[in-house]
């Protein structure tokens, strides 16, 4: 069986929310999520995150689970194409779009094994008793750094370019996702976010609201609270998925 919950918040400083997000849960032990964070100015970052949530749960929806089960990761690369076309193509007719883009981090959830895709920063995470795992991997300009060793991951928090990602949809008519998979022992969460969550909180802090904050439940709701009270600068998004 799955419980999914979900949550989104414009944050402290900024004025609008440019995150969007969805989740479904097709049979009691089926689900499929999507976390998108928009960039652009004016309100083309809502727009194309707001497309690419559409696009792609679209797709993922119209599948029988039998299709689903067959080729998740080509399915979730699939629904991140048509997304990404989507948003491409209004960003080159619609001037007040041009430069829109957005992250996106898709799951689908079966069989006891999250099948995951993310572009750009949104991040999935692995969290259980053992303790908690980053499972993507960000496509940005400080993680490129990290990885090359010439800075730590805790000065990538802080880091002048920690917001510069170096792939998004709608950026170019083509843009690869990276995927991933996840087995899940009964009790364990995926958890899905925006970097409005994880620039604010620690990877501990968030292993602690999930697995002993109180109700499974209320998660996101602890989660987006921790982030409101240190000023949450950016959007805040959430997206928690227990198997049980």
């Amino acid at each position: 069986m799955i419980h999914i919950w979900g949550i989104t918040d414009k944050g402290v400083v900024r004025a609008e929310n440019q995150d969007s997000y969805c989740f479904k849960l097709a049979q009691d032990d089926v689900a499929t999520a999507i976390v998108c964070d928009g960039m652009g100015g004016a309100q083309a970052g809502n727009i194309a995150s707001a497309l690419a949530v559409k696009s792609a749960s679209k797709y993922l929806e119209k599948l029988s689970l039998d299709e689903l089960r067959s080729a998740p990761g080509d399915h979730l690369v699939r629904a991140a194409l048509l997304a990404n076309k989507s948003i491409y193509r209004k960003s080159c007719w619609e001037i007040y779009c041009r430069g829109m883009g957005t992250t996106m981090v898709a799951v689908a959830v079966f069989d006891g094994c999250a099948h995951i895709l993310n572009i750009g920063d949104s991040r999935a995470y692995h969290i259980g008793e053992e303790g908690i795992r980053q499972i993507t991997r960000d496509h940005s300009v400080v993680e490129d750094l990290v990885q090359r060793g010439e800075i730590t991951p805790d000065e990538a928090r802080s880091h002048p370019q920690k917001n510069l990602i170096t792939r998004a949809l709608g950026s170019e008519s083509h843009v690869e996702g990276d995927l991933y998979e996840v087995k899940l022992e009964k009790g364990e969460f995926i958890l899905m976010c925006t970097d409005g969550l994880s620039n604010v909180l620690s990877d501990q802090e968030i292993l602690y609201e999930v697995l002993h904050g109180g109700a499974a439940g209320g998660c996101c709701q602890r989660l987006l609270d921790v982030a409101i009270s240190r000023g949450a600068p950016d959007n805040v998004t959430a997206v928690v998925i227990q198997f049980v």
